[in-house]
C-alpha cells in the first residue's frame, strides 16, 4: 500500500452521477402495480423490546415516558409500555411466501438516485414488547414526472401493511419515493447558492426556549370537549442538524435496509451483491451513496450543498409533535406528510400546527383533525401535512381503537397463514 492513494478525482463522481433512468425499470414497475408480495425484509430490528423501543423513541429526541418507561406505561390505559406508533416502520422480521418470479421484480434503477418525498399512515393497535412485525404489499403507483430539482424524475408509492405474530393488522404504510437523476440534479443547481447557516449565541438561545417549554401531554387527558378549532399546537424546535442526530436516528434502528450499512467481510460481501452503491470516497475507498446524509462531498457531487436528512426522520419529528400533544389517553389514527424541500445540515426546524376540524363518529369516536407544518430558520416550509386523533370525550368516554377493514384483515391472515405453511415445509 503506498503512502498516499490519489483523491477522488471530477471524473470519478462524473462516473457514479451519470446513470439515466431507464425507460425498461419504469416498464417493469408498471408491469406490477397492485400485486402483493410477502416482505423478506430482515430489518436491523424485527421485535420490539422495551430497550429497543426506548431507543427508537430517543432517536428522534422523543422523551415521552409511554415510550421510554415500562413502569409509567404500567400506571396508563395501555397497562404497559408502548411503541411510538411510527415505529412500525423500521421493524421487520421476514415474511414467508410465494416468491415474485424475476420478471415480476420491477425496476432496479442503479445508479439513480431515490430519496422519500412523504407518506401517509393508517394505524390501527398499539405495537408492545415482544411484538414481531411481518409486512406484506407493493407498489401501488408509479409515474414519470418533472422534477424542479432534477428534471426528469420517477414518482412511485410503495404501501407496506404492517401485522404482528398474531396476523392483527398495526398499521398500513403508503411511501412517496422519488428517483432522479444526479447528474442532471447536479448540472441543473437548484439549490447551489443556498449559503451555510451560520448561528449567533442569541440565535442559539431563542431555540434553547423552544426546547425549554416543551413536555409531552402526559397522563393529563385532552377531552375532545376541550379542543376548538382554530387552537394552535405549541411550538416545537428540531435542530440545528448536525453529524450526531444522523448517528443517533441510525442507533434508534433507522436506514440499514434495503441497501445495508455494513462493515468489514459483511461489507465485502454487500460490494459484491450491490457494486453500484459504493462510491470512493476522498481516500479513494468504496463507501455507501447512503453517506450523502453525512457527507456533504457526495452530497454536494448530486446537486445539494450540503448533507441533508432522512425524509422519515422528518415523519418522526411530525409524529414526535402530535403524540407529544395528543397525550396517552389519546391515539393517533393518521398522518399524511409531504417533504417539500431538502434539510440540510446546520438547518433548524420549528413545527407549528392548527386544530381544523372536530368529528364525532357514528362509534362515538371523537376525531380531531390537524394541521400541521416544519419551517427551517430561512423561512422556508419543507414539510406540511394533516392527521387525524382520537381524543377521550367526558359524553363518548375513552379514546377507542379504529377497526381493521375486514378484506384488510383477511389478507393479513392469509399472508400470516402460509407463512406458518412454508415454516411447517422448511420452505421460504
Amino acid at each position: 500500500m503506498s503512502e498516499t492513494t490519489d483523491a477522488p478525482t471530477e471524473e470519478e463522481f462524473e462516473k457514479a452521477t451519470s446513470a439515466e433512468l431507464d425507460e425498461a425499470d419504469i416498464e417493469k414497475d408498471r408491469a406490477i402495480v397492485g400485486r402483493d408480495w410477502a416482505s423478506r425484509s430482515q430489518e436491523f430490528l424485527s421485535t420490539a423490546t422495551p430497550e429497543g423501543i426506548r431507543n427508537f423513541a430517543t432517536g428522534y429526541g422523543d422523551d415521552n415516558p409511554l415510550f421510554t418507561d415500562p413502569d409509567y406505561g404500567r400506571g396508563t390505559r395501555w397497562g404497559g409500555q408502548i411503541a411510538p406508533p411510527i415505529m412500525a416502520a423500521i421493524l421487520n422480521a421476514p415474511l414467508r411466501g410465494e416468491r415474485p418470479a424475476k420478471q415480476e421484480r420491477g425496476g432496479s434503477y442503479r445508479g439513480i438516485h431515490a430519496f422519500v418525498s412523504g407518506g401517509t399512515w393508517d394505524w390501527y393497535r398499539p405495537i408492545r414488547p415482544g411484538d414481531t412485525l411481518y409486512s406484506f404489499g407493493g407498489l401501488e403507483s408509479v409515474e414519470l414526472k418533472r422534477s424542479e430539482f432534477a428534471g426528469r424524475s420517477v414518482v412511485k408509492v410503495n404501501r407496506q401493511v404492517k401485522m404482528n405474530q398474531n396476523a392483527e393488522v398495526v398499521g398500513v404504510y403508503r411511501t412517496l419515493v422519488i428517483y432522479t437523476e444526479r447528474k442532471k440534479a447536479r448540472e441543473r443547481g437548484k439549490y447551489k447558492d443556498i449559503e451555510d447557516p451560520s448561528y449567533t449565541d442569541e440565535d442559539l438561545a431563542k431555540i434553547e426556549e423552544v426546547y425549554a417549554e416543551e413536555s409531552p401531554r402526559g397522563g393529563a387527558p385532552r377531552y375532545y370537549e376541550d379542543v376548538r378549532i382554530g387552537e394552535a399546537l405549541p411550538p416545537m424546535a428540531k435542530g440545528p442538524l448536525t453529524t450526531t442526530d444522523m448517528i443517533v436516528f441510525h442507533a434508534g434502528g433507522y436506514g440499514f435496509v434495503p441497501y445495508g450499512l455494513k462493515t468489514g467481510r459483511l461489507a465485502h460481501q454487500n460490494r459484491q451483491r450491490i457494486a453500484p452503491f459504493y462510491i470512493k470516497n476522498e481516500y479513494g475507498v468504496p463507501d455507501v451513496a447512503q453517506r450523502v446524509h453525512w457527507d456533504s462531498a457526495w452530497a454536494q457531487a448530486i446537486g445539494t450543498p450540503r448533507a441533508y436528512d432522512y425524509g422519515v426522520l422528518r415523519e418522526c419529528w411530525a409524529h414526535h409533535y402530535l403524540t407529544d400533544w395528543a397525550g396517552d389517553d389519546a391515539w393517533v389514527v393518521s398522518q399524511h406528510d409531504e417533504i417539500r424541500k431538502f434539510n440540510y445540515q446546520g438547518d433548524t426546524h420549528f413545527l407549528s400546527g392548527e386544530v381544523t376540524g372536530k368529528t364525532v363518529a357514528e362509534d362515538g369516536r371523537c376525531l380531531v383533525d390537524i394541521a400541521f407544518k416544519g419551517t427551517n430558520q430561512r423561512g422556508e416550509d419543507t414539510v406540511k401535512g394533516t392527521a387525524a386523533v382520537v381524543l377521550p370525550s367526558r359524553e363518548h368516554g375513552p379514546a377507542l381503537l379504529p377497526e381493521v377493514p375486514a378484506e384488510l384483515q383477511r389478507k393479513a391472515v392469509e399472508m400470516m397463514s402460509r407463512h406458518g405453511e412454508l415454516l411447517r415445509e422448511g420452505r421460504r
